[in-house]
């Protein structure tokens, strides 16, 4: 079921903000899906969804990778990131890029620190991988 991004539902908008492990997929170089289970925050203001990272895993390693690569919102790496929970799912797909930029990466804390209620660990190498949305999927009623 496809979600209005300039008007979501108050019960999607909800879900996204409750405690839920997520996945993050990302494309290989050779085109195969890469997912792996992450916390995702989502602020719907701004249409950002963000994942903490270590600047050397291979999600990160597929953003960088596919950086220029031209698709049909633009250039940029396309990922998708879902939740589920029983009937209840939810799915933002965008483009993503990698920032270590510090205040950035601090905002990414802040947000996982507000939805999943622990501050991460300490990490020099950590970055964020920030999601412009360009589609929401779900069902979260």
């Amino acid at each position: 079921m496809s979600i209005d991004l300039a008007d979501p539902p108050a019960a999607y908008l909800s879900f996204w903000r409750e405690r839920h492990l997520c996945t993050l997929t990302t494309l290989r170089p050779d085109g195969t899906p890469h997912v792996v289970p992450v916390g995702v925050t989502f602020d719907p203001e701004a249409g950002i969804a963000r994942v903490l990272a270590n600047k050397s895993s291979r999600k990160v390693a597929h953003v960088l990778a596919a950086a220029g690569v031209e698709g049909p919102d633009g250039p940029g790496a396309r990922v998708a990131v879902c939740q589920v929970a029983g009937r209840r799912w939810a799915t933002l797909e965008g483009l993503a890029e990698v920032s270590a930029e510090p205040g950035r990466v601090a905002e990414g804390v802040r947000r996982y620190e507000e939805r999943y209620g622990r501050v991460p660990s300490p990490n020099p190498d950590r970055v964020v991988v920030e999601i412009r949305v360009t589609r929401a999927l779900g069902k979260a009623g």
